[in-house]
């Protein structure tokens, strides 16, 4: 049999293998030397890992590219909101430009599907969602694209706030998201009940934003999820941050990660600064997907962020005293396959079937990688190499 390529003499979990890839998909694992094809890629022993997975970005917001825009901090969620909105302002560059560069930046370490949010408020309205749309065709060869609707001025508490969050899943969002139900809409069972609602309607998963702290945000996790089992969405609803799993006694954590579990819903950690991390361990332990994003790449809300997934799941696992050899192939897994199982996206991984998504570095295995984030040697992306050294091809 022959295939549109081979990736051939690298290694998967310590053992040397070819790949075969036909028509963007894995066709067939083998020893060494034994597949032939049109085009045949030696890899000189190389480790391959899965596609990477950024499972929480924000391309809408990056200032990439532009000269340094120095941070200006805010105590509050509002003050940053209102002064991000500030210098997005005066930027003169087109988002979609600051976004396709970012893109471009990403796919080549490694990073071949993202979930992204895009703001949907008065300001904007659903200008930024049309320009990604209208991107996501354009980098498809580069990554697969999820675009989550975020209300970041609000729903309840924004005059017409529901109403733009609905239009944006019916203008092509493929998810509608949230964001602090209590403590930026001050109206829980509100802001929520509107957001299941366009959920149910029109059969898009969820992703809220939430950053409200201790007891509080506890009792809103355990809401989202009630609400996540009551409307039958497990697997289809994910909570982005989720500081407060961090900081509240054993007995609420308990008592949280089984309604997490039992309501399936997905829990985003990017490893925060100094904010409290869900304890990721225990949550998958508990049966609750865990899974990691970049969140900010160099704007206003961080001067910080190169967008590499295998550095953030060193981050991560770092913050969560991910150590041992199989601690660190969590880590991983935090970066590709939990979060492909939360974009719903087909089968992945380094197996027959697969999308022939895959990164080849230059580490003993998966623990030496997730530690030192080598540079890529070569990205593929649905069976096409589209970066070499970590330069787009």
């Amino acid at each position: 049999m022959s295939f549109d390529l081979v990736l051939a003499d690298l290694r998967i979990d310590g053992v040397a293998q070819d790949i075969g890839i036909t028509q963007g998909r894995i066709a067939c694992l083998a020893p060494p030397g034994t597949l032939t094809a049109a085009v045949v890629e030696p890899c000189g022993g190389l480790l391959a890992l899965p596609g990477l997975v950024d499972g929480h970005i924000h391309l809408d917001k990056t200032f990439l590219g532009l000269p340094w825009i120095p941070h200006r901090p805010d105590d509050s969620i509002a003050g940053r909101i209102a002064a991000e909105r500030a210098q997005r302002r005066a930027i003169a560059e087109p988002m979609a430009l600051r976004a396709r560069r970012l893109v471009e930046y990403i796919a080549q370490r490694g990073t071949t599907a993202i979930r992204t949010h895009v703001d949907i408020d008065a300001d904007v309205g659903l200008a930024g969602l049309e320009a990604l749309l209208k991107m996501r065709g354009e980098v498809a060869h580069l990554l697969d694209m999820q675009i989550v609707a975020f209300p970041q001025s609000g729903v309840v508490i924004l005059s017409g706030g529901a109403a733009l969050l609905e239009d944006a899943v019916r203008a092509g969002a493929d998810v509608v998201g949230g964001l602090d139900p209590a403590c930026i809409d001050e109206d829980v069972e509100g802001q929520l009940g509107i957001i299941f609602g366009i959920a149910e309607r029109h059969g898009v998963p969820i992703d809220i934003h939430l950053h409200d702290p201790g007891e509080l945000g506890a009792w809103e996790l355990r809401r989202i999820a009630g609400r996540s089992k009551a409307a039958g969405m497990q697997g289809r609803v994910a909570v982005s941050h989720a500081y407060a799993l961090g900081e509240v006694p054993e007995a609420t954590l308990a008592r949280t990660a089984a309604a997490l579990a039992e309501g399936g819903v997905a829990i985003m950690t990017n490893g925060p600064g100094t904010a409290a991390m869900p304890p990721v361990q225990r949550l998958v332990a508990e049966g609750v997907t865990v899974f990691c994003g970049s969140d900010n790449i160099r704007d206003a809300w961080s001067p910080y962020g190169d967008g590499d997934m295998l550095r953030r799941a060193g981050v991560v696992g770092y913050r969560a005293g991910l150590v041992t050899d199989a601690e660190l192939r969590l880590a991983l897994d935090l970066v590709t396959l939990a979060p492909a199982r939360v974009l719903g996206l087909p089968t992945q991984g380094l197996v027959e079937g697969a999308p022939a998504d895959l990164v080849l570095v230059a580490a003993e295995g998966v623990a030496e990688a997730v530690a030192t984030a080598p540079a890529r040697a070569l990205v593929v992306k649905a069976g096409r190499i589209i970066a070499r050294g970590s330069v787009l091809a």
